[in-house]
């Protein structure tokens, strides 16, 4: 087997070359491939991966990259099938998609909107990539999104955790996979409660952009209706990397948490210069102080290292997970790449799946066809229990699960324990909920 690269454009081994027998939806024809941005001529599609690979979210840029090419391979029919083999709908055959074999093309976003906008316009116009998918930043996914919707390309949303992203800047042909800051929320506040009580006063070190606002307004809303209160919100710079003139005031403010609405690289940086201050070791009014990760991933507890021991935070999916989608997923992913997946791998891995499910179950990578068949659409046997693509919002509602570092692992991939999943039900909000408000999904736009 020829393993992908990091080229510009990586091609793949295909499967068997017939395609897929589906009925179709009544306004297509089998013929429906013409007539909307890059319709794939020929014997191959092309999708674009826009990831981090520079900036201080590209450890997690890295793991996309990986689950990528990991699902492509899969697509193509290379490898033990991963999750095709657990997913509960049954139309991806291993023979690309529709019979199509997937090539790719990369771009890295440097974790800046212009960059992540300025590479996907090359990948759709340049590499003719009928999908895009991508990013580890909200501000990223944000920008993507909407020139996706204005190209007339689906979008896959990679790692994004803003509200916005399927709130007041949702489009109609972009979809995420991932949580949200108000799932973080709901699902780690009773825990937080649980653990440290309801009288605790919290000071906010906050990311100054879109995820960063969003994720404040989630943990600081979810927490004070559990009788937290939050005494103060400081924002920080994205290109930070020594926090501690922000740590200093904390010192003096009277809180007993700090909470780190902080990601990838900043986390890692922001939680270090804490622990240096030795926040985790003061009493404040006989309350041992706390500090809480809202979001945090295995890559950013291996970075963090002894700092993350104890800590508490969500995540979106964990390795550990003894549910048969993830086994198989982690089987795949370990044995090509010797470690586990990260969430961020998880949930573009599935993304790219849900795409090319979506086109085969449709019968045309016509974008408009490819929105039809994905809202509304229920699914199980990708890692998450029982998923809905929410047809209203193209937001993905799933169990969430909250984490904490652990104080004795095993290995250096062993540094999270599950505390709790938490039931979809106890996540989920209505559409027109005031944290989502704003904005209009609009129309599918199929382009040209």
């Amino acid at each position: 087997m020829t393993k992908p690269t990091l080229s510009r454009r990586g091609v793949l081994k295909t499967g068997a070359a017939a395609g897929v027998g589906l009925a179709l939806p009544t306004y297509l024809s089998a013929a429906s491939h013409s007539g909307f941005t890059n319709a794939p001529q020929g014997g191959t599609v092309t999708l674009g991966f826009n990831v981090p690979q520079s900036g201080p979210y590209a450890d997690e840029g890295a793991d996309e990259l990986r689950a990528y090419q990991l699902a492509v391979e899969h697509l193509n029919g290379e490898g033990d099938g991963g999750m095709l083999q657990t997913f509960s709908s049954k139309v991806l055959e291993g023979n690309g998609i529709l019979g199509k074999k997937v090539e790719y093309v990369t771009g890295d976003t440097q974790t800046k909107s212009d960059a992540a906008r300025a590479s996907a316009k090359s990948m759709i116009e340049k590499d003719g990539a009928v999908m895009i998918t991508g990013g580890s930043s909200s501000g990223v996914a944000i920008a993507v999104q909407g020139l996706c919707q204005e190209a007339g390309v689906i979008f896959m949303a990679g790692l994004t955790h803003s509200n916005d992203t399927t709130g007041k800047d949702k489009k109609a042909n972009g979809f995420r996979h991932f949580f949200n800051g108000y799932m973080s929320g709901a699902a780690l506040a009773p825990v937080l409660a649980a653990q440290y009580g309801n009288d605790r006063k919290a000071y906010h070190l906050t990311a100054d952009y879109t995820w960063g606002w969003t994720q404040q307004e989630s943990i600081a809303a979810a927490t004070e209706a559990l009788g937290w209160q939050t005494v103060n919100n400081v924002l920080t710079p994205l290109a930070q990397t020594d926090f501690s003139s922000y740590i200093a005031p904390v010192l003096n403010s009277g809180a007993d948490v700090l909470v780190l609405n902080h990601y990838g690289g900043n986390m890692v940086n922001s939680l270090t210069n804490a622990v240096q201050f030795g926040l985790r070791e003061k009493i404040i009014d006989g309350k041992q102080f706390e500090i809480v990760v809202p979001l945090f991933s295995r890559l950013m507890a291996r970075g963090a290292g002894e700092n993350i021991k104890g800590i508490l935070g969500s995540t979106n999916w964990h390795w550990s997970l003894q549910d048969e989608g993830t086994k198989a997923f982690v089987q795949s992913f370990g044995t090509k790449y010797g470690f586990p997946p990260s969430q961020a791998a998880h949930t573009c891995y599935v993304q790219t799946l849900l795409y090319a499910d979506a086109v085969a179950r449709a019968g045309s990578f016509n974008p408009c066809a490819v929105v039809e068949a994905l809202e509304g659409f229920e699914f199980d046997g990708l890692g998450n229990g029982p998923t809905l693509y929410r047809a209203e919002d193209h937001q993905c509602f799933k169990d969430v699960l909250v984490v904490r570092g652990k104080e004795n692992p095993t290995s250096e991939f062993d540094l999270l324990e599950v505390v709790e999943v938490t039931p979809r039900a106890q996540v989920e909000y209505a559409p027109d909920h005031p944290m989502f408000a704003g904005g209009n999904l609009g129309q599918c736009n199929p382009g040209a």
